[in-house]
């Protein structure tokens, strides 16, 4: 498990959204929140032949071809099979994902929340015929057509995995368990200093989220789709928070220590997180608060002015076939796609412990996406947050 690599840092982005109008023809658009358009693409009629290669842009972790861990290749076989060379670029965050897109030179990438809805409504990604890809059908239904893959309907990428965010806590010193995220929020914590919390601008959506439980007056629906008065009450949460906590943390690796020496004690996590802390001895637990929390799903998209559309779908049902899918679910710590992988995983508790097949456990998950100026809640009589904006504060709120 120390061979992991996860670089899912989500880094701050300006959304522009200016330039909806390219990337497509004149036939027409479909509509997103608050009326907003996307740019008309056509998806793949039919498969092909590969072209010979296809250029990826991943986190890294995703496309492993034995160079890390010889153990650890599902790209070999699939370039013996199709013919398709894989040339993959790392990313290591969302605005670089972004920004390679935009280059026109990339034909596949796997996309988080945050640039997703970027991607789609700077038509920089097409729609996916999901016919075409055999392996969608048993994808975990609760992830397809959601906000941040799909527009009216329309499948704009293959669902690559998942995973919650959570409270992790040292049992030696956390006392009572915590229970909610209040553990993380009351102002008078007797673990003031030694509190975590993630570092991005997205984790606006936790006290967000935090706030639309315990605060029903300011009328939050959704954690990421925040008006003037409901974005400042998350701000204001979180520059109170600020002086609780002790360290914020993007690096993993750095959370492990942190827990280990006992320099963090209470905070935001992944679960796999926890299983790196266990595994290196300390006495941690991860819990799901009863506020519910905010969470993660990536998606395989495809570039709307791909070069290599054969190899890009050949490549998308690969990923997501129960082998590869659930070896890359081991190697970087999340729940698979694929319905078919939980029986393919080496640790064959590894679905129960991401809670893979559990749709009442991700039923009470807010996965991360793009806040838009167009309320993604469906409200089109006010104007949200972008995150532009959310950038902004986030620096604000760190002092």
């Amino acid at each position: 498990m120390r061979n992991r690599w996860m670089t899912a840092v989500l880094a701050a982005g300006v959304l522009t959204l200016a330039a909806c109008g390219g990337g497509g023809d004149s036939g027409g658009s479909a509509s997103g929140p608050g009326g907003l358009e996307v740019p008309k693409i056509d998806k793949l009629a039919a498969l092909g032949a590969g072209e010979g290669e296809v250029n990826i842009v991943s986190w890294a972790g995703y496309v492993e071809d034995g160079s890390t861990d010889k153990a650890v290749d599902w790209v070999t076989g699939f370039e013996k099979e199709t013919g398709c060379q894989v040339n993959n670029k790392i990313a290591g965050t969302s605005d670089e994902m972004v920004a390679l897109m935009k280059t026109g030179e990339y034909d596949v990438v796997s996309a988080s929340g945050d640039a997703s809805l970027r991607l789609i409504y700077g038509g920089d990604v097409a729609p996916v015929n999901t016919d075409l890809i055999a392996n969608y059908k048993d994808v975990f239904d609760g992830l397809k057509n959601k906000q941040w893959n799909s527009v009216d309907g329309a499948a704009y990428g293959v669902p690559h995995g998942r995973g919650a965010n959570l409270l992790m806590y040292r049992t030696d010193s956390v006392t009572p368990a915590p229970t909610s995220w209040n553990a993380v929020f009351d102002a008078n914590s007797p673990y003031k200093g030694k509190i975590t919390a993630y570092d991005s601008p997205i984790y606006i959506a936790d006290a967000a989220l935090y706030l639309m439980k315990t605060k029903p007056e300011l009328n939050i629906k959704n954690p990421y789709a925040l008006d003037d008065t409901q974005f400042q009450a998350a701000v204001d949460l979180l520059k109170a928070q600020n002086e609780l906590i002790g360290e914020y943390w993007s690096d993993y690796t750095k959370e492990v220590q942190a827990f280990k020496a006992g320099n963090s004690v209470l905070g935001t996590t992944w679960q796999v997180i926890t299983n790196l802390t266990k595994a290196d001895g300390a006495p941690v637990e991860a819990i799901l608060p009863t506020e519910g929390a905010t969470g993660w799903s990536d998606t395989w998209m495809v570039s709307a002015s791909t070069k290599h559309p054969n190899c890009a779908y050949l490549w998308m049902n690969h990923i997501i076939s129960p082998q590869a899918n659930a070896g890359v679910a081991e190697w970087f710590g999340e729940a698979p796609s694929n319905k078919l992988s939980c029986a393919l995983t080496a640790d064959k508790s590894h679905c129960a412990t991401f809670h893979a097949d559990d749709e009442a456990y991700f039923d009470q998950i807010w996965y991360w996406t793009t806040p838009l100026a167009q309320c993604v809640d469906g409200r089109t009589d006010v104007t949200c947050k972008d995150y532009a904006a959310w950038t902004q504060a986030w620096t604000t709120i760190k002092g």
